[in-house]
């Protein structure tokens, strides 16, 4: 028998029993808590110690013959799946088969047990922590429960403690193939509501008296006085289901993602399979994965943004933080008024915007208020919040309304001359100590203050559109922005719930450069007389969440032609000015039209003497990316290459399963051909050596 993997890190989750009695029920019934000693910031977990754990548990609470037997959580938390800091030392691939059935075998004495068994999913619940509750027979959920769901998809792998064959089989393929597919792939959960709805759940309550109603509720059933009725599964539909979601994959993944073509094929397997045939299936396809490049690279990524993105690296320390009680915005427009939107709400002070007429100043604030309005319609704050949020947010002509601001951001025209005169002007107004933040996308922030009198409080605040949904902040530092600045823009962007990387004053910064770059190899390959359709294809093979044409479209020609421009002047050698681009951005037609090219743009840029292949594309795109990451490196950007993989997942959306850009980089060969070495250490993002 081959040994289980040794997680030398594992926080062992313990499952403890204690018997209960219940009103009403002449057995006590027995309650196995997860809890793994520590506060909702470090959840529960299955390693392989978690799961003995379990398993005693469940010994223990079977011989004592209860009423029945329930897992829940500690506060909070039900359990977010197996402990993934373990999987970096699976060497072999018959660890991981062993990890497998474990797991299975734990969890399946839950499913075949004579006793009844409950889940009282009190807390977040994902991955193996919803299969444990899947193989109860009965489960109910806490409106307080912040997350459930199947997310491995997203990560590489597959659900495999069971629960590519229990969901399907309790709530029917399309509702399975949303939680297991479409939910991870759009990192997506469910609420409460929504498993309830869905038949995840059988009955929820609300969190206050959750234990109490979950244990009189499972008295109830197991008198008989509750009967639940589940739907029968219309098998005749399955098929169907499965073939439009691998159209839909492939439409939009074109086969990059084996974790996800392995999850339709178990989704398949559970119509007819028994359960026994359709687990072992799950743990030889979870073995593969977990032996394969795209787990290690999506694991390396998660990695990145649970851990990384919340202990930025070469931040000053945050004692230094000055405190903010009143934000400034300068300009009133789309990019403005949604900061203005975002400042209220997660700082909860007041927020007064600037324009150069009246008029501008109304629509934006009015923008605000429609936000605050839309987001109470839909249930998602209440009329009290919404309230105190519109008292927070102001609109004025005049400057003097920042004279008591600490922090005043400018989101105006990319213009220099421009930027430099707003804080000119600003710095008479101001006091001394406030923070003045531009939300450049490539203009210099050292160039920004250089006329000021006190230039050590001017910082790059650059956040990517939209606000409210992308999650990464990139903060400049100028040549002068002092560590009380700095730690005050860290503590702000902490705030705002931001996940900050402190980049240094260099062209376009961090994503925009690395984008541009790979934007002018597109257009470079586009004036060489590669037709449109080729180019856009030629990058399916990597999975990427957007066509390279789609992805302009939504940046905007004229803001990509215009950082390109910045850094043309800034490297002229490898930033080309593309006169097809040009040509794009003067004719103003749109570039996609029902989700295509658009042919009069194909038609538009047509011509050229030596067009390339796709595969041509793609190899030139990606040895151009290598070189930039290296000179961005050697140039001191960012401290490390996980900074620029960290940029690019959240603020460019580049796909876990590549597990950013300097693993795929380095797994295909491409950093050692271009560059001369690799970006990782051998075995971080890829397989060990």
């Amino acid at each position: 028998m081959t040994a289980l993997p040794e997680y030398p890190n594992e926080v062992v989750t313990k499952a403890i029993v204690r018997l209960v009695r219940v009103p009403g029920l002449a057995k006590q019934a027995a309650l196995i808590t997860l809890d793994n000693g520590f506060d909702y910031k470090k959840p529960n977990s299955f390693g392989p110690g978690g799961l003995a754990s379990l398993d005693e548990a469940i010994t223990t609470a079977t011989a004592a013959d209860p009423a029945f037997i329930a897992i829940t959580g500690k506060p909070y938390i039900f359990c977010v799946g197996a402990d993934i800091t373990g999987m970096p030392f699976i060497t072999e691939r018959a660890q991981a088969v062993a990890l497998g059935e474990l797991g299975h075998r734990v969890f399946a004495r839950l499913k075949s047990s004579a006793i009844p068994t409950f889940a009282f999913v009190n807390g977040a619940a994902l991955g193996g922590g919803l299969e444990v509750a899947l193989h109860c027979h009965y489960r109910t959920v806490s409106t307080g429960a912040a997350a459930l769901g199947l997310p491995e998809v997203a990560i590489g792998l597959i659900p495999g403690w069971g629960g590519s064959q229990l969901l399907p089989n309790l709530i029917g393929a399309p509702g399975a193939a949303q939680v297991i597919l479409q939910n991870p792939l759009t990192q997506k959960v469910l609420r409460p509501k929504q498993a309830r709805e869905l038949g995840v759940a059988d009955e929820i309550f609300e969190a206050a008296d959750f234990l109490e109603s979950s244990l009189a509720w499972a008295a109830g059933v197991v008198q008989g006085s509750i009967e639940v009725t589940r739907p029968e599964i219309d098998k005749d539909m399955w098929d169907g289901v499965l073939f439009f979601a691998k159209q839909q994959l492939d439409q939009r993944l074109h086969g990059a993602v084996p974790s996800a073509n392995k999850a339709l094929e178990l989704l398949a397997l559970a119509k007819e399979a028994s359960f026994e045939d359709g687990t072992a299936a799950e743990t030889e396809a979870l073995a593969d994965l977990i032996m394969g490049d795209e787990a290690r690279a999506s694991l390396y990524a998660f990695d990145l943004v649970q851990r990384r993105a919340k202990r930025p690296v070469g931040v000053p320390d945050k004692s230094l933080a000055r405190k903010v009680t009143k934000v400034g915005i300068i300009g009133a427009g789309l990019m403005a008024s949604q900061l203005a939107l975002l400042f209220a709400r997660r700082l909860q002070v007041p927020v007064v915007l600037t324009d150069l007429d009246q008029t501008r100043v109304d629509k934006g604030v009015a923008y605000v208020l429609g936000q605050i309005d839309k987001t109470v319609s839909k249930g998602r704050m209440d009329e009290g919040t919404a309230a105190k949020l519109r008292g927070l947010v102001s609109g004025s002509v005049d400057k003097s309304v920042f004279a008591d601001a600490d922090f005043v951001i400018e989101a105006v025209f990319e213009n220099l001359d421009l930027k430099k005169q707003i804080w000119a002007e600003l710095e008479k107004i101001v006091s001394p100590e406030a923070i003045l933040a531009t939300n450049t996308s490539s203009l210099s922030v050292t160039e920004m203050a250089a006329d000021l009198e006190h230039p050590e409080r001017v910082v790059g605040f650059h956040f990517f559109n939209p606000v409210a949904v992308l999650p990464l902040l990139e903060i400049i530092k100028g040549e002068k922005t002092d560590d009380p600045t700095l730690a005050t823009a860290f503590a702000v962007g902490r705030e705002l719930k931001k996940s900050s990387v402190l980049v240094k004053d260099a062209p376009a910064f961090v994503v925009n450069r690395v984008l541009t770059r790979f934007t002018s190899e597109v257009f470079n390959a586009v004036d060489a007389g590669t037709p449109l359709d080729v180019v856009d294809s030629a990058f399916d093979p990597l999975g990427l969440p957007m066509r390279p044409i789609a992805l302009l479209q939504l940046v905007g020609p004229a803001v990509a032609y215009h950082v390109g421009e910045t850094l043309h002047a800034a490297f002229p050698d490898r930033f080309t000015d593309s006169p097809n681009l040009k040509k794009i951005v003067d004719a103003g037609l749109p570039l996609m039209v029902d989700d295509e090219i658009n042919p009069e743009v194909a038609k538009l840029v047509a011509g050229g003497s030596a067009p390339l292949s796709a595969d041509e594309v793609r190899e030139k795109a990606l040895a151009a990316l290598a070189e930039e990451i290296r000179l961005m490196l050697d140039e001191g950007v960012v401290a490390e290459a996980q900074d620029i993989d960290l940029c690019m997942v959240l603020g460019a959306g580049w796909p876990f399963h590549l597990g950013g850009v300097t693993p795929y980089l380095d797994r295909s060969g491409i950093s050692e051909k271009v560059t001369g070495k690799r970006f990782l250490p051998q075995g971080v993002g890829s397989l060990p050596a």
